[in-house]
């Protein structure tokens, strides 16, 4: 429900003579609506906690109904119409809302699933109960009652699984729809949202749903609410995404663990062997050294002028990251993120710490990913890394060797992998561009910062093809905010200011 923070007499003198609010950007200055996104984001506090306390794990259907349920009744409280676009698993959810005599019409991604959570490396009951917390003096995050947000301050935190990604920027979006209402802001286009609840899965279904409802989902445009702006927080708008594959890479030894003292020096140890067989892809400086990895990337003269455009800190990202050097992919980070990249996310094999024992393990598996830019196939980058472990001497296959096929080769792995979604680049100049650059210029008296690409990924890349409209990421949330990792966490300053943000949006005319 939204409530009214405004008397009569206010509204009356917001309202000039025939002219009333909808000319909001020329009337408002960027004062006023810094106070009105305010006094939302304090207003809508009921409502952010309220989505942030449903579970929304991918991986439990039964959650993931709930989330459904609830963004159906929010959208449907603000008059839009939602259509539930079935998949083979959970189904996707559009909202649309038209608007009298718009030509337009601007289509909005949403993401609602979450990651999983270890609630046991959460410092507070619940990933899943919201918890208002501030820096006190020893640079502890302590609790504060949620009775105290009459007085917030900017600092402060709502630490909850998706605070940040990406149910904030939900909750952001529905507020200054609600903000809008109450001071009579009409968007000059339609509005179509589409809201996805399986993107931290890799959006996996989505490809092909859009394939299937092409008409539906038709736009001129895409905005994606989602991701952190700016380390300098400032307000930015990022024009681009590297996409994603990832690979499951397993090496043998013996059929089950062995006693290292009876077969150390005998049994290949498999750990050993997938260790020497990572390192053999890169070198000291990080860099993929499989032939033809970088190929079709070049960084030209006006490339580099907008990479160099971006008001990055090295000192200061490597403070953050407490790294004394970084890899040299490229020579400064937004250089680095424009090739394509190999990480290993992850490595198991035997046991370690208070379950450690001496034996020579049966495998080893490495998951690793991809990051994928314009310029590279990814079919291709996947087939040069599995030819790299075959130069290497392996038997490679897609499933568990049998007992043949371990007797009869040397080194055998398993390699599986999978493609989640293509990069997507749209240019500063173009109609989206233009009209959020503007937007967000005059919201905050300031021109946003414009990022090429981002180094993450968002699975648009089948709007972007399939639906032949360019796309433009208006992030808004803190870029410490720990997503992914426990303790994730909203800014309280990044709240206020990402219902302004989207505020200006609605009221700027396309």
């Amino acid at each position: 429900m939204m409530i009214n923070l405004f008397t009569k007499t206010t509204r009356f003198t917001i309202c000039l003579s025939f002219i009333c609010v909808s000319s909001f950007s020329q009337k408002l200055s960027q004062n006023k609506l810094k106070e009105i996104a305010s006094k939302y984001a304090e207003s809508s506090i009921p409502l952010l906690k309220e989505i942030l306390s449903i579970p929304n794990d991918a991986f439990y259907p039964e959650d993931i109904e709930k989330n459904i349920k609830w963004c159906e009744v929010a959208f449907k409280q603000r008059a839009f119409t939602t259509h539930r676009i079935k998949t083979a698993t959970v189904p996707l959810l559009l909202a649309e809302r038209k608007h009298k005599n718009a030509e337009k019409t601007v289509l909005i991604y949403l993401q609602i699933d979450g990651q999983p959570v270890d609630s046991t490396r959460w410092f507070q009951k619940s990933p899943y109960r919201p918890t208002l917390k501030r820096l006190n003096s020893n640079g502890d995050w302590e609790e504060v009652s949620w009775e105290k947000m009459t007085n917030y301050e900017d600092d402060w935190r709502v630490f909850a699984r998706s605070a940040s990604d990406a149910k904030g920027p939900v909750a952001m979006f529905l507020s200054a729809l609600d903000a809008a209402k109450e001071f009579n802001i009409t968007p000059n286009y339609n509005i179509k949202i589409i809201m996805d609840f399986e993107e931290e899965l890799g959006s996996p279904r989505l490809p092909n749903a859009v394939t299937e409802n092409q008409t539906l989902l038709s736009a001129d445009m895409l905005i994606i609410f989602d991701g952190p702006r700016h380390i300098t927080n400032k307000p930015t708008l990022t024009f681009g995404a590297r996409g994603i594959a990832t690979l499951q890479l397993t090496t043998y030894g013996p059929n089950v663990p062995q006693h290292s003292g009876h077969f150390g020096n005998y049994a290949p140890n498999p750990a050993l062997r997938l260790a020497k067989l990572l390192a053999s892809m890169k070198d000291d400086q990080g860099r993929v050294t499989i032939k033809g990895f970088y190929d079709g990337i070049s960084i030209n003269p006006a490339t580099e002028q907008i990479l160099k455009a971006v008001p990055d800190n090295e000192t200061q990202i490597k403070n953050r990251l407490e790294i004394a050097e970084t890899d040299k992919v490229g020579g400064y980070y937004q250089e680095a993120i424009q090739y394509p990249s190999l990480n290993i996310r992850g490595m198991q094999s035997g046991w370690i710490n208070e379950k450690v024992r001496t034996i020579i393990p049966s495998w080893a598996r490495a998951e690793i990913d991809v990051r994928l830019v314009l310029e590279s196939n990814p079919e291709r980058l996947l087939s040069l890394i599995n030819n790299h472990i075959i130069a290497e001497g392996y038997h490679v296959l897609k499933q568990k060797p049998s007992t043949e096929e371990r007797l009869k080769y040397p080194k055998t792995a398993t390699l599986t992998s999978e493609i989640s979604y293509q990069s997507f680049r749209t240019d500063f100049d173009s109609e989206v561009g233009l009209w959020l650059t503007r937007a967000l210029k005059k919201s905050f008296d300031e021109d946003p910062i414009r990022i090429r690409m981002s180094g993450g990924s968002i699975p648009i890349s089948p709007f972007v093809t399939t639906l032949d409209i360019p796309a433009v990421t208006v992030p808004t949330v803190n870029r410490d905010n720990n997503q992914h990792s426990p303790n994730e966490n909203l800014r309280l300053g990044n709240y206020r200011e990402g219902i302004q943000t989207m505020l200006a949006i609605l009221n700027e005319k396309l």
